[in-house]
């Protein structure tokens, strides 16, 4: 299994695999261009030539966040209080490699070198479905910032939760790469890459 940020040639495989799973939930596949648009970065996980987990990378440029239709009176609120902003998008994981914690971990933390070590972000914002709150707010410490709204894209309700990245980053820093401290802290964290190997990956991503 490798973890890497995909190239465009790939995009077309991680909105197929987004696309299966959303219907697998019963979500409409709307507005799911993979076009470059100079704003997002696509991180996947490939098993061979198979794409068996995704999740994008959005930064706040011209072209906006995709959370803007549902909460941006929420979002100007933020970038008022001086905070620069990311969005995660568009997580998807193959059935048979679904209930992975270390797959998803290693997923979020790519994502999260491109956002906070790269991009210099300071604020993760992320729109999900009310019954996957609890899971968000335990596992990675993300926080409710908006109250739940239809969203017409995939015709489910959407809640907005955002994460302070300074404080992700401690925590992967204290736990990364140590599963088994994953009984004491409870979290996703431990199962992120450790020290030396994000220092690997971003050296990699650097050049």
């Amino acid at each position: 299994m490798t973890i890497q940020t995909a190239d465009h040639a790939f995009w077309a495989h991680a909105r197929g695999l987004v696309a299966r799973r959303y219907a697998d939930r019963g979500y409409l596949c709307k507005d799911l261009s993979t076009a470059p648009d100079g704003a997002e970065i696509i991180c996947s996980a490939f098993s061979g030539a198979a794409t068996v987990g995704t999740i994008a990378v959005r930064f706040d440029t011209e072209h906006g966040l995709r959370a803007e239709d549902l909460f941006g009176a929420e979002l100007q609120a933020l970038r008022a209080q001086g905070l620069r902003l990311c969005e995660f998008g568009r997580l998807a994981l193959d059935q048979d490699v679904a209930e992975s914690k270390e797959l998803l971990a290693h997923l979020f933390h790519l994502a999260f070198m491109h956002a906070y070590r790269l991009a210099a972000c300071n604020t993760l914002v992320i729109e999900v479905n009310p019954r996957h709150v609890p899971f968000y707010r335990r596992m990675l410490g993300f926080k409710v910032q908006g109250e739940a709204r239809h969203n017409t894209r995939v015709n489910a309700p959407a809640v907005l939760m955002v994460l302070d990245l300074v404080w992700a980053g401690e925590q992967v820093s204290s736990f990364g790469g140590r599963p088994a401290s994953a009984s004491v802290t409870r979290t996703l964290y431990p199962f992120f890459y450790g020290v030396e190997e994000e220092s690997a990956i971003l050296a990699k991503l650097r050049q």
